[in-house]
């Protein structure tokens, strides 16, 4: 499955719908906060129906079904708002370090 392998090969991971404005915003955000190019795949209608299956719970909402949909290192991490709520908290760039998107701590 096309959305299986994006998550596994791709450190971040954002996929979205067409037309997404708050797709912009995580990009920017993971950009100008962390310096990380996430890779950005739109999906169409049908695709975005198996994201709950790729996050492993098969159950769209208790994944929140949100669009757009960011994974890290393979893990759903949830929308805009879980993005930002990991980067107020302070562990979105330890994530990010993880999985090897970033090579040194951002401050």
């Amino acid at each position: 499955m096309r959305i299986r392998r994006l998550v596994s090969e791709n450190p971040v991971v954002i996929f979205t719908r067409s037309g997404c404005c708050m797709c912009h915003v995580m990009k920017r955000l993971l950009l100008s906060a962390v310096s990380v190019h996430p890779t950005v795949i739109q999906l169409e209608e049908e695709e975005i129906a198996a994201l709950p299956e790729v996050a492993g719970t098969g159950d769209a909402a208790e994944d929140g079904g949100e669009m757009p949909a960011m994974y890290i290192g393979g893990t759903r991490v949830g929308g805009l708002e879980s993005l930002v709520a990991l980067h107020l908290s302070g562990r979105l760039v330890p994530k990010l370090a993880e999985v090897g998107a970033i090579t040194e701590m951002v401050l």
